[in-house]
C-alpha cells in the first residue's frame, strides 16, 4: 500500500497533477492574541527614509510643518501600529540633543552610518509630533553604542517628564507643555554586530543595558524596556542573547531579533524556505526566555520584538546610504512567509518593525512630485486588519519539500487567526510551489461553516514583476466573494501556485 501511495505521489508531481493538502480549524486552539504591536515598522535616518521620504520642509507636497502629506496617508492607510526610530546603525553614533531646539541653531553632523551629513532638522519633537498625527505607538531606540546612561536618563526625562526639572523644562521651552509620554524605549541597537560604532561584547553591553534601564525607570517607571538580542546569527548568537537575558531578566520587557533574507540565489522555493530559520531563532530566543525565568514564582514577563526584518539584498553595496531596494511580486509573497511565522508564534512575538518605512528597503517609494506603493505594501496592510484576533494552532497536511539537508517543508505555509467578536475565522495561504496549484481540503471542527467565502488574492505570473511611478496597479490584490460549497462543515480551495490568499471565513 506505501508503494502505491509513492508511486501516486510520484505521478502527482510529474503529470502536475493537483495534489492534495488539508487545512483543519479548531477555534479552541489557540495560540496567543496577535499584538497591534506586530504590525510595526521602523523609520531611520539612513538615504531618504526622513528626509525626502517623511519630511521635506518647503516641498510641494509638503504641510506647514514638513511632514508630505502624500507619504503621511499611505503610512495610515498601511495600518502602521508603533514606530521605530531614530535607528537602526545611526542611532550608535546620534546625540539626541543636536536634534531639539531651534532648527536653525542645531549643528549638522557627519553621519559615520550611512555616509552624508545628517542636519537634525528633524529630531525628538518632530519625530513625536509626527507619531500623533499618525496615530501611532513611538518607540525610541537610545544610543548604546557611543552614548552614556546620563544621555538615555536625560532623554526619557526630556519626552515624559511632568516635574519641574531641567529637561522637562526645557521640552516646554521648546514648545511642547504636555509630556509625550514615550512608553517603548529600546536598549541601543545590533551591539552583538562588529559594524556597530560602541560594539560591545555580551557582558559590557549586558551591564550597560542594565544600568541604562535602571536609570531611564527612575524617570518614568512605567517605560517598557527592549534588550538588543541577536542579529549576527554567524556568530555566538546564543551565547549573546543567553548573557543579555540572564543579566536583565528582572528589567527588560522584550528582547529584540533582526533577520533579513534575499534570494541571491534565483531559486524561488528556497527563497520562500527562510521560514526555517526565522522559527528556529524564535525557538530558540524563546527557550532561553524560559530558561531564565525557570524557578522564579513570578518572573517578569519577557516577549520578542522582530524588530527589524524585511527581504533586503540588491542595494547593500551602492555606496551612497539610500538602500532603495526595487521590490517585486515574490518579495511580497515573503510578506505572508514573515507574518506567518510571527502568527504562529503569536504567544512570544509581541512586536515586529518592518525596516524601513519610506524609500530606504520600504513599502512606499517617493521623488517631490508624488509617490508610488510597492508590491509588499499590499499584504503588510492586509495582515494588519487581523490585530486583536487570536491566532490559531491550525492543523496542516500539504505536499512538501526540502532546501539542501534541511527537514522536509510544507508548500502551503498557513496561520490562521480568529476574531471571536465577529466569529470570523481568517486563514493565510502562501502556496510557495512554483508550478503546482494545491487544492486543500478545509475543515472546521465545531460550529457551522457559511457558505459566503470572502477571498484577497495576490497572483501574478511574472515573479519579477515590479511597480514604478504612475505603474502601481498590477500587482495589487483581487478581492472577492465566492459562494462555497459547504460539505461536512467543510469545503476544498484551489490555491494557485506562487500565490498568497486570504480567506475570510465566517463560523456560526
Amino acid at each position: 500500500m506505501r508503494m502505491i501511495l509513492a508511486f501516486l505521489s510520484l505521478a502527482t508531481a510529474i503529470y502536475g497533477q493537483q495534489p492534495e493538502a488539508r487545512i483543519k480549524i479548531d477555534t479552541e486552539r489557540t495560540i496567543g492574541e496577535v499584538h497591534p504591536y506586530m504590525f510595526g515598522n521602523f523609520a531611520e535616518h539612513l538615504g531618504r527614509v526622513i528626509y525626502g521620504g517623511i519630511y521635506e520642509e518647503g516641498g510641494p507636497l509638503s504641510d506647514a510643518q514638513g511632514y508630505r502629506r502624500d507619504t503621511m496617508k499611505a503610512v495610515q492607510d498601511l495600518g502602521v501600529t508603533i514606530l521605530r526610530w531614530p535607528g537602526g546603525n545611526f542611532v550608535s553614533g546620534y546625540n539626541w540633543k543636536d536634534g531639539i531646539g531651534p532648527k536653525d541653531q542645531r549643528p549638522a553632523r557627519p553621519d559615520y552610518a550611512w555616509g552624508g551629513v545628517e542636519t537634525n532638522r528633524f529630531g525628538t519633537d518632530e519625530f513625536l509630533q509626527y507619531c500623533e498625527r499618525l496615530g501611532v505607538a513611538p518607540y525610541i531606540c537610545i544610543n548604546a553604542g557611543l552614548g552614556s546612561i546620563e544621555d538615555a536618563r536625560n532623554w526619557v526625562e526630556y519626552c515624559n517628564g511632568d516635574r519641574k526639572t531641567y529637561w522637562a523644562d526645557l521640552r516646554r521651552k521648546n514648545g511642547r507643555e504636555k509630556p509625550y509620554g514615550v512608553k517603548v524605549w529600546g536598549l541601543g541597537n545590533e551591539l552583538d554586530g562588529s559594524w556597530q560604532m560602541g560594539h560591545k561584547n555580551a557582558e559590557d553591553y549586558a551591564k550597560f543595558a542594565l544600568e541604562a534601564g535602571k536609570a531611564m525607570r527612575w524617570n518614568d517607571a512605567s517605560i517598557k524596556l527592549i534588550a538588543s538580542g541577536s542579529s549576527n546569527f554567524g556568530a555566538d548568537w546564543i551565547g549573546w542573547n543567553r548573557t543579555v537575558l540572564e543579566k536583565t531578566a528582572g528589567l527588560i520587557d522584550y528582547i529584540s531579533l533582526h533577520t533579513y533574507i534575499g534570494n541571491r540565489e534565483n531559486d524561488f522555493e528556497r527563497f520562500l524556505a527562510a521560514s526555517q530559520n526565522i522559527e528556529h531563532y524564535i525557538r530558540v530566543v524563546q527557550g532561553q526566555i524560559e530558561a531564565v525565568q525557570s524557578g522564579q514564582r513570578n518572573p517578569r514577563p519577557i516577549y520578542i520584538a522582530y524588530d527589524e526584518w524585511n527581504v533586503w539584498y540588491r542595494a547593500r553595496g551602492e555606496g551612497d546610504g539610500r538602500l532603495e531596494e526595487i521590490y517585486n511580486y515574490e518579495d511580497a509573497l515573503a510578506m505572508g512567509m514573515f507574518f506567518n511565522c510571527f502568527f504562529r508564534h503569536a504567544d512570544i512575538v509581541k512586536m515586529a518593525n518592518l525596516a524601513q518605512l519610506v524609500n530606504g528597503i520600504a513599502p512606499i517609494f517617493t521623488n517631490k512630485a508624488g509617490l508610488f506603493l510597492q508590491p509588499i505594501y499590499f499584504p503588510i496592510a492586509e495582515y494588519g486588519k487581523q490585530r486583536g484576533n487570536m491566532s490559531l494552532d491550525l492543523l496542516v497536511r500539504s505536499p512538501t519539500y526540502s532546501v539542501d539537508n534541511r527537514p522536509p517543508l510544507k508548500y502551503l505555509d498557513v496561520s490562521g487567526t480568529y476574531n471571536v467578536k465577529e466569529g470570523v475565522v481568517y486563514l493565510n495561504v502562501l502556496n510557495r510551489s512554483e508550478k503546482m496549484d494545491i487544492a486543500s481540503r478545509i475543515d472546521n471542527v465545531a460550529g457551522t461553516l457559511d457558505g459566503e467565502v470572502g477571498v484577497w488574492e495576490m497572483n501574478q505570473a511574472d515573479l519579477k514583476a515590479t511597480h514604478t511611478f504612475g505603474d502601481d496597479k498590477k500587482l495589487r490584490p483581487a478581492v472577492r466573494t465566492i459562494a462555497a460549497a459547504v460539505d461536512g462543515n467543510g469545503l476544498t480551495y484551489n490555491f494557485p501556485k506562487h500565490s498568497l490568499t486570504i480567506l475570510r471565513l465566517r463560523v456560526k
